[in-house]
């Protein structure tokens, strides 16, 4: 066994979060609802009266056994395992390739209820996007018509404009700290060109912020990782998991666990917000493809007795853009599992979810737990010298459809060892024990010892926890 000792810095930060595509749905959407929550805002609809809340986030909204007392189990909320920002606390700020500011952008995502939003005008009205990179053949031709607050000049040039508004962010707003969060549109696949994006050697570096991929985009190219690990600067994502992708992560988790062996797995989408018009286009709609498919790969892959090498269930995923439902997303979802002696069990589920009002504490989460680990190192008696987490920050795989980890570490997508990760890695802290079966992996070790290309999407074992054993997990 080896004995670690962990470091957690006490004083939280004042935290500035960037977010690429800060005026569309889930931009204006989590803007909104900090302000709300400050504000101490209420409003009334249909069912009642309303307060704003921060339902939905795992850290503001859940709570962690802490062990058995007196008087039975104790639970605290995941906030108060270690000092963190809280998210009432958060300055944002951001581009988009559209001028409206934040007030006409709520408006016209519609994602919240007509009273709140009177309310919020006058403040969301002063607040206005900074003018972002625009690459038309990275997204649908018919984002064309947004476009009317872009950078011009060269590559570099707009990259180095970036890099001011970071500095200029951070200067104005007085925040210690300022994370990156990409939450615009999926963008197509990339890619990897030698001389281009494949080292460290051929990527401009921004401003040492902790960058966070919100899509399902190949963002972290090879040479973005390297570059990552050189800078010791986390990088993690990718693609909010919210909704139907969070719930087919339990659901095969149960079937394959319970001794059915799923065979195919239907998954029919249909939308009207900005993320489902970019999706309709073929090569947008492949990147989110992939994020959305991978996800039962590694519990497959954990039962050997139900599967083969090459035996894995049918997995189709449609997403279809329906301008009238706007950002309430109807996902219709079938699951087709072999029983004994022949039979077949067949689920469907239908889910009707408000997309950004889904993945804006999940925005949060991102935000708030990567500071936190920017604050905790650790060190063991053979190696005394206090170091942080690996570059690519495997912790936040409970947030994220398609995570990614370190080369060599499993992609574990089953929901409730992600979330058992994060616990027992907040539990380190101050020497609680492991609350599950859960082992400390080896798939995040030092940033300093750099960071080799990382996986995302499949898992090569997800019974696997322990490539390197000895180095403490953030990603497990």
């Amino acid at each position: 066994s080896t004995r670690f000792t962990f470091r957690t810095g006490r004083q939280v930060p004042r935290l500035g979060v960037m977010l690429v595509g800060w005026g569309g749905n889930n931009g204006t959407t989590v803007t909104a609802a900090v302000l709300a929550n400050k504000l101490g805002l209420s409003w009334m609809t249909k069912t009642g009266r309303k307060k704003a809340n921060y339902y939905g986030s795992l850290l503001q909204a859940s709570t962690v056994c802490l062990g058995t007392g007196p008087s039975g189990d104790v639970y605290v909320p995941f906030r108060d395992l270690l000092p963190m920002v809280h998210p009432n606390d958060i300055v944002f700020d951001g581009w988009d390739i559209s001028s409206l500011n934040l007030a006409e952008a709520m408006r016209r995502a519609g994602g919240l209820d007509w009273p709140l939003q009177e309310q919020l005008w006058p403040h969301l009205e002063k607040m206005k996007p900074r003018p972002s990179i625009y690459i038309p053949e990275f997204i649908a031709a018919n984002q064309e018509e947004r476009a009317d607050n872009v950078l011009r000049g060269s590559m570099a040039e707009q990259v180095e404009q970036i890099r001011r508004d970071i500095r200029d962010f951070r200067e104005s707003s007085g925040v210690d700290k300022v994370i990156v969060l990409w939450t615009a549109n999926t963008e197509r696949f990339c890619d990897v060109v030698p001389g281009l994006n494949d080292t460290a050697d051929n990527l401009l570096i921004l401003e040492g912020c902790a960058y966070i991929n919100g899509s399902p985009q190949n963002t972290f190219v090879p040479g973005a990782v390297e570059l990552a690990a050189q800078r010791r600067v986390f990088i993690c994502g990718d693609d909010f998991k919210s909704g139907q992708t969070k719930l087919k992560s339990v659901l095969v988790d149960f079937l394959v666990g319970a001794g059915l062996k799923t065979k195919s797995i239907v998954s029919y989408n249909h939308l009207g917000n900005n993320d489902g018009k970019n999706l309709s286009a073929p090569q947008q709609f492949r990147s989110k493809e992939i994020s959305k498919s991978n996800v039962v790969d590694d519990t497959v892959q954990a039962n050997p007795v139900l599967y083969g090498p090459q035996d894995k269930p049918d997995h189709c995923v449609v997403i279809k853009y329906v301008p009238y439902v706007g950002d309430s997303k109807r996902a219709l979802d079938e699951y087709t599992s072999e029983i004994m002696m022949g039979g077949t069990n067949t689920i469907v589920i239908h889910n009707t979810c408000e997309d950004s009002l889904l993945a804006s504490p999940i925005i949060l989460d991102l935000a708030i737990l990567t500071e936190l680990c920017q604050r905790v190192t650790f060190c063991t008696e053979a190696d005394p010298e206090f170091q942080g987490f690996h570059s690519v920050l495997s912790i936040v795989a409970f947030l994220c459809k398609a995570p990614l980890v370190p080369e060599g570490t499993p992609v574990v997508n089953a929901l409730f060892r992600q979330r058992s990760c994060i616990e027992n890695i907040l539990r380190y802290p101050w020497g609680r024990a492991n609350t599950s079966g859960t082992q400390r992996s080896g798939s995040v070790g030092p940033s300093a010892r750099g960071c080799p290309a990382p996986t995302r999407g499949v898992a090569k074992s997800s019974r696997s926890w322990c490539p390197r054993p000895g180095v403490p997990s953030a990603g497990g």
